[in-house]
């Protein structure tokens, strides 16, 4: 199992279009082959940041099965528009 991290800044004033898209984005990423779970926290102290955690069977199951699918470029409209700066995606095991 992995797990992929992502700090992600949103675009002032835009939390609550963020969290509304991100729900219906839910459903893309869940779709995928390897897919285990993700969860999205918001952070106390930095009222637009959010902490992304996403498992994954494996690396591949993510960069190659999610983001050269169908189902990638429907998350990726969206909420890419939401980052600012474009998040750094890390992978831990």
């Amino acid at each position: 199992m992995l797990i992929e991290v992502a700090i992600l800044n949103i675009k002032e004033g835009k939390n609550a279009d963020f969290e509304r898209d991100f729900q219906e984005a839910g459903k893309y990423i869940a779709a995928t082959a390897g897919y285990i779970k993700h969860s999205l926290k918001r952070c106390v102290e930095i009222e637009n940041q959010y902490i992304l955690l996403v498992e994954w069977e494996s690396i591949e199951a993510h960069e190659i099965g999610f983001r050269q699918s169908p189902q990638y470029n429907e998350w990726k409209a969206l909420l890419h528009h939401y980052y600012e700066p474009f998040p750094q995606v890390l992978h831990y095991i």
